[in-house]
């Protein structure tokens, strides 16, 4: 079978769903199958992320007049104006197609899966910008429709798909996402060392990874750690790992309204190359937001072995488990219990990290690329024909 994946996320996005996106692809190509897959993206690869290079992988930019025809501008042919641009024009012989990203072109009779990640624009659309809110509003129903498999990053999504758009429940496979072999524990005392002095680190640390952004609620987080640093035990510095998004002014406020600036580390984009060893350095974990698709950075932290406490918003009981101290959205006193209980008590320590493991440990990218490629097959034997979408 010929599957053909839109890829562009992985080109255009560093984190979120471009390193979902990533992760799954290098995942199919490292399975023994006769498969093959034709990367499709509307942007030209970079340096820094290339298409890959497998026996099973093609790979194809869209262009327009010779040049990368873009993202933004594919987006606003295909769901803004709603060119009937079928996608086989750009598959060629591809027997089914996937769109990573929420959204489905049309097609004449190609079988089509979509993936969708949360539904946070609609259950909480404070949290999402006006206009990618508006563009997912009209993506995503249309999406829903012409999916022959719908593909959930969790139970939370899945049933908010059901409540939301009355999609029938056996129409949508949930599929956790896995977490790479690369995030694993490291206990070098010379390479958590560096990484300490790299990012200039104290102890006991407490981490945050994730776009600064109101959803992520780092303004509560800074307000619970304010507390938790006067307990003894409690930890000592707070370092927030994630680049600028949209309304983050609150958090930065924050900092100054509780008079932290000394004690909360602004790290912005880390590489990825440095997040298993920041992952492993950190005494705890932290992710308190107020909704979440999945919650990779949960999973993550486990496989280093980093204890974990997080909100119950989302998806994010589903990630961690049975695994990690979760404590109610918005809860700020609960919320700096947790981190003061993980700091400063070491035998709960150790045990999260026992189990920690034991949960990451399940997330594996192998399993992942499975369950998906058991989905292109059964939607590939029901191909449709003569049937055409606009």
């Amino acid at each position: 079978m010929r599957i053909a994946i839109d890829y562009t996320p992985a080109i255009v996005q560093s984190a979120g769903i471009g390193r979902y996106t990533r992760s799954l692809v290098d995942a199919l190509a490292q399975l023994v199958s006769d498969d093959e897959y034709l990367l499709l993206s509307a942007d030209a690869p970079t340096a820094a992320r290339p298409f890959p290079s497998a026996a099973a992988l093609r790979s194809r930019v869209i262009r327009l007049a010779g040049r990368p025809i873009g993202n933004r501008r594919l987006a606003i042919l295909w769901h803004r104006l709603r060119l009937p641009l079928p996608v086989e024009m750009l598959t060629s012989r591809a027997d089914v197609f996937h769109g990573t990203d929420f959204a489905l072109p049309p097609a004449l009779g190609m079988p089509r899966v979509v993936t969708i990640y949360d539904l946070a624009f609609l259950t909480h659309p404070q949290y999402a910008t006006p206009s990618l809110a508006r563009y997912l509003a009209a993506v995503v129903p249309r999406s829903l429709q012409r999916a022959d498999a719908i593909i959930a990053t969790s139970e939370t999504t899945a049933a908010d798909i059901v409540a939301r758009y009355g999609v029938a429940r056996d129409r949508i496979t949930v599929i956790m996402p896995g977490v790479d072999a690369s995030f694993a524990p490291i206990t070098d005392r010379q390479t958590l060392a560096t990484i300490d002095a790299r990012y200039r680190l104290e102890h006991p640390l407490a981490l945050a990874v994730g776009t600064i952004e109101p959803r992520k609620r780092y303004d509560h987080l800074i307000a619970a750690f304010a507390q938790a640093r006067q307990e003894p035990g409690g930890p000592r510095m707070l370092a927030i790992a994630g680049c600028r998004g949209w309304l983050c002014e609150s958090v930065f406020q924050a900092v100054e309204e509780h008079r932290v600036a000394d004690a909360v580390c602004f790290l912005d984009y880390v590489p990825e190359d440095d997040l298993a060893a920041l992952y492993s350095t950190a005494d705890v974990l932290a992710m308190p937001s107020a909704y979440e698709g999945f919650g990779i950075p949960v999973i993550e932290a486990m496989a280093c072995g980093a204890p974990v406490v997080c909100s119950d918003g989302g998806a994010l009981p589903e990630a961690a488990g049975d695994a990690a101290l979760i404590v109610p959205v918005d809860d700020i006193a609960s919320l700096a219990d947790a981190l003061v209980a993980v700091t400063s008590e070491t035998s709960r320590q150790k045990a999260m990290r026992v189990r920690g493991l034991a949960r990451a440990a399940e997330f594996t990218w192998e399993r992942v690329a499975r369950r998906h490629l058991e989905v292109y097959h059964r939607v590939g034997r029901k191909r449709k024909h003569g049937h055409n979408d606009r």
